[in-house]
């Protein structure tokens, strides 16, 4: 019994992982090692597009509520994701700019890290 927390955790980081890649880190620009997700090209749909994928990347914040997160650890991934939204609404510029924010990869690393926290109390202080 005991394995099956951990095992119900590695799925989820598995998942949220595959997410935030498709988001942020899908496609590679080919000489580079810049590397960009859908989150970049369908946030050139001007209106709907940062808010589809704003939407979609919310599931990591769902999946933060779920495991119990710190609230200020949901506050700062809300942030990121608005703030990608807001960039993403200026025109041309910000469609750059979305490109180079990657909140989603952000928003994974917050999760991650509050998952070790929650699964790995001791090694971990407040």
């Amino acid at each position: 019994m005991m394995g099956e927390p951990n095992d119900d955790m590695a799925a989820r980081r598995q998942r949220l992982e595959k997410l935030s890649h498709v988001l942020d880190g899908l496609f590679r620009l080919p000489g580079t090692d810049w590397r960009f997700g859908l989150d970049g090209i369908v946030g050139l749909i001007p209106g709907v597009g940062d808010t589809a994928t704003g939407v979609i990347g919310s599931y990591l914040i769902a999946e933060a509520v779920q495991i119990g997160a710190r609230k200020r650890v949901i506050a700062k991934m809300l942030v990121n994701i608005v703030v990608d939204w807001l960039i993403g609404l200026i025109p041309l510029a910000g469609d750059l700019l979305d490109f180079a924010f990657k909140a989603h990869r952000k928003n994974l690393a917050l999760l991650l890290a509050e998952m070790d926290r929650i699964e790995f109390p001791n090694l971990y202080e407040d």
